[in-house]
Order: C-alpha cells, then structure tokens, then sequence
C-alpha cells in the first residue's frame, strides 16, 4: 500500500485551513494545519511534510521568509505561497515555488492537481 503524503497548511483562514483539509483528504492526502508561524515551524518539524501551503502575512511573521531556508533543508518539499495581495514576490522566492492569489478555488487546484 502507498503511503499517503503529507501536506502542512500554515494559514491564519480557519475557513481556508478547513477548505483545503476537506479537498485534499478527498484526494487521499494526510492534511494538518496551522495558524500561526510558530505554530506551523514546530509542526513541520514533527510532520515532515511532502507539500507546504504557506501564508504570506501571518499574526506572528511573514511566512513567505520561511520558504528558501524550508526548501534548501528539504529539497524534495513542494512548497506553495499563498497571499491575499500580490506583493512584490522576492528574489528568494521566485523560483522552485507555485504562488498561490487568493481566493482560491477548487476549480484552481483541481487543475494545477491534476498536473502535478
């Protein structure tokens, strides 16, 4: 039996936490979600996760900083930033990583998924 990967969401939207949860548990994925930068940094940690959906502007810190030291640790992490604004996407982050508008939609992920 395959096992199921793991994916980490890190965002502030409970709304948008639960979303992705239900969608990807459909798809057979292990979902857990954080709402916090803390929160979240520890619980990568602990899950090692094969996805990370990770949030610009959190309560505690811009998560969008977290992303190049998470990638350059674990190079076969596929890491998506989501934002609400499209800032000005630093040079950190410009490759190696699927940015995320919000809102998002089903329909979205539904065809980036399936390419993936």
């Amino acid at each position: 039996m395959t096992q199921k990967k793991k994916v980490l969401i890190i965002d502030d939207e409970v709304d948008l936490c639960l979303l992705l949860k239900t969608y990807l548990n459909r798809r057979n994925y292990e979902v857990y979600y954080s709402h916090t930068l803390k929160e979240g940094m520890n619980q990568f940690r602990q899950v090692d996760p094969d996805i990370l959906f990770l949030d610009n502007n959190l309560p505690d810190g811009v998560g969008w900083k977290e992303a190049a030291g998470l990638l350059e640790q674990h190079p076969g992490l596929q890491v998506h930033l989501i934002s609400a604004y499209q800032p000005n996407t630093p040079e950190t982050v410009k490759s190696g990583f699927k940015v995320w508008e919000k809102p998002l939609t089903l329909k979205d992920l539904d065809n980036y998924m399936g390419h993936t």
